[in-house]
């Protein structure tokens, strides 16, 4: 069934003014130009923050305009106003998002240990596979597919989408939303040979090898867990490795994109936002707040402050303090890395200048 509600409801829900018809009802959101008028059923809504893009929507529907436009000029029949676009789409899109259909209920096709204590109001999908001593908070959902390990924990609200997988020892805090393919708690990547391996000789010597010879690798085990905090969100095939000893940790609000890779022992704070493929090597700490924009690399045991905001493809290979605004490859200040980047495109000009004060220097001194 198609939700709906007023245009005078839905102003209200977000917070935000109402001009024209408030009884209009509004049945989801478009872009400007697929609107139509509004009928008697109602009709939907589009987000048109500028004049360039309220041109495109058609007279007698509904929009919502930045604060100063003037609905009377696009011959609309109802508006909300926007005091901060970006917040009022969240709320806009939240009010029509129906998520994952999960039936209510436990399907006959779920696999569920005896121990495992599944809260009365959880919706559980086909051939969700659900291990010992596991417990599941109060109105979780999860999709097909999904198997949880033994011991995991998974707290209130959460919605775990088809085709995830949470391995034995996690916890998870309330709201938790893991989309399809993500794996949270596989074994760290951890290594080590009987002697020196040539990663630590040249760590050693600063890239000098003073003798290759055959080595083996011998896996040090995983034992510690994935704590993850309230209201974290994790994106599809994201990675979370556990612990070789504690848990790797996410602090509550963090936001974690597609295809991002956590390395066992790392921990991450509170209200972080790390983009598609980002990668975090193992037992690096990342404070609260911190932005890692896309492809951004951070090397193992570092530490990256509070407040931190890297640009696309950063890589990151030494502690950042906190606040700091950073890019490029090394990472350094963004205003450096910008004055790099204004040099490095005068240097065919620097080379071209060179080359004439070498050829009149010659002439100079052949005439000497």
């Amino acid at each position: 069934m198609t939700k709906s509600v007023t245009v005078g409801d839905l102003a209200r829900a977000l917070d935000a003014r109402c001009w024209g018809d408030e009884t209009l009802k509004v049945t989801g959101a478009a872009e400007p130009a697929a609107t139509e008028p509004a009928g008697a059923e109602g009709g939907i809504i589009a987000l048109a923050m500028a004049d360039k893009y309220a041109r495109a929507l058609k007279p007698g529907s509904m929009a919502i305009l930045a604060e100063g436009m003037q609905p009377e000029n696009y011959g609309l029949k109802a508006a909300i106003f926007a005091p901060r676009p970006r917040v009022l789409m969240a709320g806009l899109t939240r009010e029509f998002d129906t998520g994952p259909d999960i039936a209510p209920g436990i399907h006959g096709s779920a696999i569920i240990d005896p121990s495992a204590s599944v809260a009365g109001d959880a919706a559980i999908g086909p051939f969700v596979v659900i291990g010992a001593d596991v417990r599941i908070g109060a109105g979780a959902r999860i999709g097909a597919h999904v198997s949880i390990g033994r011991g995991s924990v998974i707290g209130e609200q959460a919605l775990i989408h088809p085709g995830a997988r949470i391995a034995h020892g996690v916890r998870a805090g309330d709201r938790l939303i893991l989309q399809s393919g993500a794996v949270i708690g596989g074994d760290g990547f951890s290594f080590v040979t009987p002697e020196e391996s040539g990663i630590e000789e040249i760590r050693r010597t600063l890239g000098a090898r003073e003798g290759i010879k055959a080595q083996h690798w011998t896996r040090i085990h995983s034992l510690g867990g994935v704590d993850l905090g309230d209201d974290v969100e994790i994106g599809a095939n994201a990675t979370i490795d556990r612990g070789t000893i504690r848990a790797t940790t996410v602090g509550s609000g963090t936001k974690i994109d597609n295809l991002v890779q956590l390395g066992h022992n790392v921990v991450v704070g509170q209200d972080c936002l790390l983009c598609g493929h980002v990668g975090i090597a193992g037992s690096s700490r990342i404070g609260n707040r911190v932005v890692l924009a896309g492809q951004c690399g951070v090397s193992d045991n570092i530490e990256i402050g509070d407040d931190v905001i890297a640009g696309g493809a950063t890589k990151i290979f030494s502690r950042v303090p906190a606040g700091r605004v950073i890019l490029g490859h090394p990472a350094v200040k963004m205003d450096t890395q910008m004055e790099i980047q204004k040099a490095m495109r005068r240097l065919p000009r620097f080379a071209q200048q060179l080359a004439k004060l070498q050829e009149t220097v010659t002439r100079l001194l052949e005439k000497g």
